[in-house]
């Protein structure tokens, strides 16, 4: 498993906690792999998920430790995400 793949579960985790999140997300890190958060918190899995918001390490890195916008990141073409632009909608709130 992967350092960086560890470490950003960890900050899911600590950053959704005990709020839960209904519906479920996939952040798909290029050349890493895959996190899924749902109501169960975050996890490494390539499953199915509402939502999948996919970008390279770097740019996941600096939204997980709050450096970058998830909303600038889609806008600035850093950040692609396929599904449900409500549920996407929901987490950039849940991370702000």
């Amino acid at each position: 498993m992967s350092d960086i793949l560890e470490q950003a579960v960890a900050e899911l985790n600590e950053k959704i906690g005990g709020a839960g999140f209904a519906s479920s997300a996939k952040f798909d890190i290029a050349e890493v792999g895959s996190i899924v958060l749902d109501a169960s918190g975050a996890r490494i899995s390539d499953d199915d998920a509402d939502v999948t918001l996919s970008a390279d390490v770097d740019t996941f890195q600096q939204i997980f430790s709050g450096d970058l916008n998830p909303t600038s990141a889609f806008m600035s073409g850093k950040l692609t995400i396929d599904g449900d632009m409500g549920v996407a909608m929901q987490l950039a709130s849940a991370l702000a």
